[in-house]
């Protein structure tokens, strides 16, 4: 025999931890994205400010005098560029394509993407180094070329400030991450308790010697437990109905039987000592103790738990006219007619064969065992609109109004029905049934006699 595979399912604790994990970090990863996209851009526009400021002020030096461009080079210009990393300044003022000051081999603009006074900012190399350039386009009167002033610093300082900002940010998330985890497990613990304590309440019924099926007390529960709780409840108080019914019907059963076989053993040991009329008596307590056990065990179907049985189509004469068969023996030893009225058409209802035969018959059982010797049962088969039944009538003393209150409790034995021979269980054994398939049951009393009615939608 191959062993079964260990269970691999995660515990909740794990599944809820884990869910909650994974959209923290993804959020703190896009976050991170986000804030380093936002900090390179912020670095990059604030450089370009200085770059520009210090652009400006070059810019405004450029004159012409007596038909030639001059220019004074103020100190502030470059002072505003310098820094902590000791960036490279570099700088061009051309006129056309002739050089007036600065470095030659600065990356020459395009001068047709460039607009008048209007200030430019491109990445370039020079001297195999990584350089923001910032240049204007000026025109000058008296001056046919175009004025190009161009300034540029190395990317040392910017980038070191990205640097910082991003470690920053980095270490902030990691420390709200961090946080967030430590919270977390305790958070879990908190919000489990309730489930724990569902848990302990549940298995605490195990320590007991016997079942416990009250419902479970487990203080109060979040909305989303409460329904597990109830459904829970729910079973033990079906299992309670269950072994309650089990428990009456093992009592009755024993209390009912103890008579017959009591009744037994006195015959069987007259009849050792010679008595003729011995044998009769253990043939009729033997009888009595079969249809004990044939009542206790149609009960016993009739009260079978589980899903409703399979509806059918079932012809109620031939029902009727099955239960007549059966029950006719036991009418001519009583003296009882037996008659059946039903139509001529069929008759068709939605039901279950064998439970609605145990109907109709312990019905005309009960019609005939409690009847007047020369009496009459009469078996009738209905049909009124999108409902049909079958109704069992009988003319002997009937009963009050208090006993039918009470028919249907199992071995009730009524004032009728003293003297009688019986089990107190036909009735009961009518209402189960019915129960089950979904018919409804009526009692009438006809004085003299009684009807009793079971109806069902047709099929």
């Amino acid at each position: 025999m191959s062993a079964e595979p260990p269970d691999r399912t995660l515990a909740l604790r794990t599944r809820l931890f884990g869910a909650m994990l994974g959209p923290l970090l993804g959020v703190a990863i896009l976050l991170g994205l986000a804030g380093a996209t936002l900090i390179t851009d912020v670095v990059r526009r604030s450089g370009d400010r200085v770059l520009g400021g210090a652009l400006g002020a070059i810019a405004e030096t450029v004159q012409v005098e007596r038909g030639r461009v001059t220019l004074d080079l103020p100190a502030a210009a470059f002072g505003m560029l310098d820094n902590s990393e000791r960036d490279s300044i570099f700088y061009r003022i051309a006129v056309g394509p002739h050089l007036l000051t600065g470095y030659r081999d600065l990356s020459p603009p395009d001068l047709g993407a460039m607009e008048l006074d209007v200030p430019r900012f491109r990445y370039a190399r020079f001297r195999d180094q990584d350089i923001r350039i910032a240049e204007v386009r000026r025109a000058l009167p008296g001056v046919s070329g175009p004025v190009v002033i161009q300034i540029a610093e190395t990317l040392e300082y910017r980038r070191a400030v990205r640097r910082r900002l991003l470690v920053a940010l980095a270490v902030g998330e990691l420390a709200l991450v961090g946080m967030a985890l430590l919270l977390i497990r305790p958070a879990l613990g908190w919000s489990l308790r309730p489930l724990a304590r569902l848990r302990m309440a549940v298995t605490a019924r195990d320590t007991r010697a016997a079942p416990d099926l009250s419902p479970i007390r487990a203080g109060p529960l979040p909305a989303e437990l409460k329904p597990l709780a109830a459904a829970f409840n729910n079973l033990l108080a079906r299992l309670d109905t269950a072994t309650a019914g089990v428990r009456r019907f093992t009592a009755d059963a024993s209390h009912q039987m103890r008579t017959p076989l009591s009744v037994l053993k006195v015959q069987v040991a007259l009849a050792r000592r010679g008595d003729r009329h011995a044998l009769d008596e253990i043939a009729e307590a033997a009888d009595r103790l079969e249809h004990l056990m044939t009542q206790l065990l149609a009960l016993a179907r009739a009260d079978e738990a589980g899903a409703s049985p399979k509806l059918e189509s079932i012809n109620l004469r031939e029902v009727a006219v099955a239960v007549i068969n059966r029950r006719i023996g036991q009418a001519l030893e009583a003296g009882i007619e037996v008659t059946l009225e039903a139509p001529d058409e069929e008759v068709v209802v939605a039901g279950h064969r064998t439970l609605l035969f145990e109907i109709v018959s312990n019905l005309l059982d009960n019609a005939i065992r409690y009847n007047r010797r020369g009496g009459l049962a009469v078996v009738t088969v209905e049909h009124a609109g999108s409902r049909a039944g079958i109704a069992v009538a009988d003319d002997g003393p009937g009963l009050s109004a208090a006993d039918i209150e009470q028919l249907g409790q199992r071995f009730l034995r009524l004032s009728s029905s003293q003297g009688k021979q019986g089990s107190g269980l036909g009735f009961a054994i009518v209402r189960s049934a019915a129960q089950r398939i979904g018919a409804d049951v009526s009692v009438t009393s006809t004085r003299p006699g009684l009807r009793v009615s079971v109806t069902l939608p047709t099929g």
